[in-house]
C-alpha cells in the first residue's frame, strides 16, 4: 500500500509539473490571431455562426476562465448548484463583456488579466478554507463568482477590443460572441464534470483535493505575476 502510494505521489507531481509548463507556455499566446483575427477585422456586417464559433473556441481554449470554473465546480456535488454558480459566472461575464465592446470601456488587459488570475487563487484559496482558518471569516461565494464574472468578461472584451471591428452588425457579432462563449462552456465544464464525477468515486479525489488546489492557487500566482510583469514591461493594450 505504502508503494502503491508513493507511486501515485510521483504520477501527481509529474501531473502537477506538466500543469505549469503547459500553463506558462499557454500564458503567451491566450488570445485572438491568425486567421481568426483576419476573419474578425474583415467581417463587414452580421455574422452569427463565425462569432459563435470564435466565442466557443477562445472559451473552451481560455485555460483562465476554465482554471477558475474548476475552483468554483471543485467541490459542488449536486447539479442544481452547479448551475447555480455557473449562471452567476456566466451573468456576470455576459454583462461586461457585451458593455465593454459595445461602450468601448477601455482598460488595460493585463491587469484585467491578473486580477482574472487572482480570481483562481482566491477560489483554491477559499475550497482550502483559507479563509475560515487564517482570517475567521467565510466570504459569499455567490457574489464573489458573481464579481470575479464581471472580471472575466472585461478580459474577454478586451480581445475583441484588439482589433478594429466594424458597426455593421456590431450588436448582432458580439451577441453571437458571447452565445458562443456560453457554448464552450458548458461543453468544457461538461468534460470537467465528468472527470471530476470519475474522480470521486475514488478515495483518493478528497485525499488529493489540498494538493489540487494547491496547483490551481500556483497557477493563479503565476498567471497574475506574468500580466502584472507585462504591464510594468510593456506598453499598455
Amino acid at each position: 500500500m505504502k508503494q502503491f502510494d508513493r507511486e501515485q505521489h510521483v504520477v501527481l507531481k509529474i501531473l502537477a509539473t506538466g500543469f505549469l509548463a503547459l500553463f506558462a507556455v499557454s500564458a503567451f499566446g491566450h488570445t485572438i490571431e491568425g486567421s481568426d483575427a483576419n476573419f474578425v477585422q474583415a467581417i463587414d456586417g452580421p455574422a452569427v455562426a463565425p462569432f459563435m464559433y470564435l466565442g466557443a473556441k477562445h472559451m473552451v481554449t481560455g485555460y483562465d476562465h476554465l482554471l477558475f470554473l474548476v475552483g468554483v465546480i471543485f467541490f459542488l456535488y449536486r447539479p442544481k448548484h452547479v448551475v447555480q454558480y455557473v449562471t452567476l459566472f456566466a451573468i456576470g461575464h455576459s454583462i461586461t463583456l457585451l458593455f465593454g465592446v459595445l461602450a468601448d470601456l477601455r482598460v488595460n488587459a493585463y491587469i484585467i488579466d491578473a486580477i482574472i488570475g487572482l480570481s483562481i487563487v482566491y477560489k483554491a484559496f477559499e475550497n482550502l478554507d483559507g479563509f475560515k482558518r487564517l482570517l475567521g471569516f467565510e466570504p459569499n461565494t455567490k457574489i464573489a463568482v458573481f464579481v470575479f464574472g464581471l472580471f472575466h468578461g472585461l478580459g474577454l472584451a478586451t480581445k475583441l477590443q484588439e482589433f478594429t471591428i466594424s458597426d455593421n452588425g456590431l450588436v448582432t457579432n458580439i451577441i453571437s460572441f458571447n452565445v458562443g462563449v456560453e457554448i464552450g462552456q458548458i461543453l468544457a465544464l461538461s468534460a470537467v464534470l465528468i472527470l471530476l464525477s470519475i474522480w470521486r468515486t475514488n478515495e483518493s479525489y478528497l485525499r488529493h483535493a489540498f494538493a489540487t488546489n494547491t496547483a490551481l492557487m500556483t497557477g493563479g500566482f503565476l498567471l497574475a505575476g506574468y500580466q502584472m510583469s507585462a504591464y510594468l514591461l510593456l506598453p499598455a493594450v
